[in-house]
């Protein structure tokens, strides 16, 4: 079928921008490691067909081994070099979303090393929709490409800003290529087409709805434990700031805000509602008052939490989001940020207002 990528927005970069992308790639192909921005969340990149960087991708951010990495490609035409037997509707999505937050699991190719996909046969791709990941992939050269999981120690809150990388890595890589906040916020959409049927594994920042429209047939949601398919960001556990977060109903969350101040904690309480309005002068009990639009709440999520994480608090409460296809991704990261302390909230029931 006909190949065409779809454009993203171009953004002018700077020449320092362009002479660090230039030393970024050369740390790349010398086996380094980098961090670079998406329209998702940073990544921390190394050059996916060498498997000594991709050890040091493994040994930084601390994650098991087994866990498998996106690799990011720069052009829709690579993507038959990195993976094969590709069905026609991934072929659509791909046309239709990248550059764009949208990873597909499709069969690797030889060309994909086993530390990549943790030893399994399929690998997830994607092309970033950044003006300097674009660049660094160009710089990098042909039949080369970027092994990324985002750029922060393995399960905590993903980074938006460079900074939040400097915060959590430091020195541990090698560069960190800084291009402004994420646009999106939130990870990329991951589909699967393993036995030929798309499904969604991991809601992002690609909606269902126009998934389900590109391919004109419904898409299910399934649990990486249904598919069989290892995947980024699918433990119960993650994107976890270290002060522990609850996902707590709008109508009881000023309650439990002020038990938990009444035994002298520090809380902070994030509420999207006209329902879980402030209702407390308590000192003890800061209000973040977050978006209600769903696209604008996922894009300074992890900021909020990164900052809130750096401010002392004792306990974070989250009022839960809508049960609303358009907040699912939302609600996935909250779920697997809160695991923890989703023992005492199973009764949680979605509140929707107008």
């Amino acid at each position: 079928m006909p190949i065409k990528q779809r454009t993203t927005s171009d953004r002018t970069l700077t020449s320092d921008q362009q002479q660090r992308i230039i030393a970024a790639a050369n740390i790349l192909r010398n086996g380094g490691t980098v961090a670079f921005p998406t329209e998702t969340v940073y990544g921390l990149g190394a050059d996916a067909t060498n498997p000594a960087a991709i050890e040091k991708i493994y040994r930084i951010k601390q994650r098991p081994p087994n866990h498998p990495l996106i690799v990011h490609i720069g052009n829709i035409t690579d993507l038959d070099y990195w993976a094969q037997a590709i069905p026609e509707s991934a072929w659509k999505l791909a046309q239709h979303f990248w550059p764009g937050p949208l990873t597909l699991i499709l069969q690797r190719s030889r060309h994909i090393p086993d530390c990549v996909t943790g030893g399994q046969n399929t690998v997830g791709i994607r092309i970033p929709a950044h003006p300097v990941a674009l660049a660094l992939l160009q710089a990098l050269g042909t039949e080369k490409a970027l092994a990324a999981p985002s750029a922060n120690r393995f399960g905590r809150i993903s980074p938006t800003a460079a900074f939040h990388v400097q915060q959590q890595l430091g020195s541990d890589v090698d560069m960190i290529l800084d291009g402004d906040t994420c646009s999106v916020g939130l990870e990329s959409t991951i589909v699967s087409f393993h036995d030929q049927s798309p499904k969604i594994l991991r809601p992002g920042g690609a909606s269902a709805a126009t998934i389900e429209a590109v391919l004109g047939v419904p898409v299910e949601l399934a649990h990486t434990s249904q598919s069989g398919i290892r995947t980024s960001g699918s433990l119960p556990a993650h994107y976890a700031p270290n002060t522990p977060l609850r996902l707590v109903q709008s109508t009881k969350i000023w309650q439990q805000a002020q038990a938990l101040a009444d035994q002298n904690q520090r809380v902070l309480v994030m509420t999207w509602s006209t329902v879980a309005q402030q209702q407390s002068t308590n000192p003890l009990i800061v209000h973040c008052p977050m978006p209600s639009n769903p696209l604008i709440y996922g894009q300074c999520l992890y900021a909020r939490l990164h900052q809130f994480d750096q401010a002392a608090f004792d306990v974070l409460l989250s009022e839960a989001p809508p049960d609303h296809p358009d907040w699912l991704a939302i609600a996935d990261r909250l779920q697997r940020a809160s695991h923890h302390f989703i023992g005492n909230n199973q009764n949680i029931h979605h509140e929707h207002t107008k």
